[in-house]
């Protein structure tokens, strides 16, 4: 239960993100608005793990390097994110990019990629993925 509740923030807040970040764009760029979320996301996690969490960073060196880049997809993200909903708008681009999601972690997880545990995938969950997708259609026209 618990984990559905932080999917279904974390989806919220993604969601009105896109939208505020949409908004800014147009009176400052796409990328200069990606660099003040990315600065104002890492100064609020700064914060939360100064107040909330332990304070010890050791265990950092223990990630493998390639893995610290993550953060830095958040650019590509917003940039990305703020383009598709000029273009298309926010019903769509948030549809698109949950299909995008899904067929990153099908490949993911049927191929057991960056350490995940290797997941079967069948006909219900491709099934899921088409359905999706024919929404998106749907709503598109």
């Amino acid at each position: 239960m618990r984990g559905s509740l932080f999917a279904f923030l974390g989806g919220f807040f993604i969601t009105l993100q896109g939208v505020a970040n949409s908004r800014i764009s147009q009176d400052i760029g796409s990328w200069q608005t990606a660099a003040i979320t990315q600065f104002t996301g890492f100064i609020a996690a700064l914060l939360i793990l100064m107040f909330v969490r332990d304070r010890s960073l050791q265990k950092l060196k223990q990630v493998k390097r390639l893995y610290l880049i993550g953060g830095s997809f958040g650019a590509v993200i917003i940039f990305s994110n703020i383009t598709a909903i000029h273009h298309i708008g926010v019903t769509l681009t948030v549809s698109v990019v949950l299909i995008a999601q899904l067929s990153l972690t099908f490949l993911i997880d049927s191929n057991g990629w960056f350490g995940v545990v290797k997941q079967k995938m069948g006909l219900p969950q491709f099934i899921g993925l088409g359905m999706m997708i024919a929404g998106v259609v749907i709503l598109k026209f």
